[in-house]
């Protein structure tokens, strides 16, 4: 059973992994993969807006994406972004990251091989990860101004497109385990954890929400 106790901490956390940038013309977008095609949607969005004008969608597969997306997340959304109207040629597509250190610094190297010059990036991932996605860009990529942006949502319908409220919730108190600990490992920067999300996240863990929650201190990704 979630309580209102529950919801009302998962709103606190939902919202601090909202990074609130406001949006602006950019070198380029990249598409953080997973298993949630509306990061490709809203990159299209982007993309005809006029904000970029070259789209990159990073991605492997994983073990929630293996069977919907058997090519690869990245190739797929950008199977997504063609259908949806923009040119082949505006979609670059880098199919071999499997976490967030690896989006970054691979996607990274696909635009240094076809020469394409980057000094702001517009960043598009889920919505419970635009914290986590900004911090590791930031410390991978220094050099760059990141404005990082996700589908517009509000929590509530977040759940409904998932259709697992528990599981929702362990994932934005997982997100936020990760955004504690891996500045720590040197995986991203450290961002100030204000005190109502730090015991929203405390009351979670202990109320059950602890599947996305890694065993130990050293992260696995």
């Amino acid at each position: 059973m979630i309580t209102t106790r529950d919801w009302e901490d998962a709103r606190c956390i939902w919202s601090y992994h909202q990074m609130g940038h406001a949006l602006k013309p950019c070198s380029v977008a990249i598409g953080l993969g997973s298993h949630d095609l509306g990061v490709a949607d809203t990159s299209v969005d982007l993309y005809k807006r006029g904000l970029v004008p070259l789209l990159l969608f990073t991605g492997a597969t994983s073990p929630t994406t293996r069977e919907r997306m058997p090519r690869g997340e990245a190739v797929h959304y950008r199977e997504r972004a063609v259908e949806l109207g923009v040119p082949g040629s505006a979609v670059l597509v880098e199919p071999r990251a499997r976490n967030t250190g690896e989006n970054i610094r691979f996607a990274r190297d696909v635009l240094e091989k076809e020469g394409v010059e980057v000094a702001s990036v517009l960043l598009i991932s889920k919505p419970y990860e635009e914290r986590r996605a900004y911090a590791t860009a930031h410390k991978l990529w220094p050099e760059v101004e990141i404005v990082s942006t996700s589908t517009p949502m509000t929590l509530d319908e977040y759940v409904n497109s998932i259709g697992d409220a528990r599981l929702v919730i362990d994932m934005l108190v997982g997100a936020l385990q990760r955004l504690m600990i891996y500045p720590d490992q040197g995986f991203m920067i450290r961002q100030p954890v204000p005190a109502d999300v730090s015991e929203a996240y405390q009351r979670l863990r202990q109320a059950g929400f602890t599947s996305r929650i890694l065993a130990t201190d050293s992260p696995s990704s």
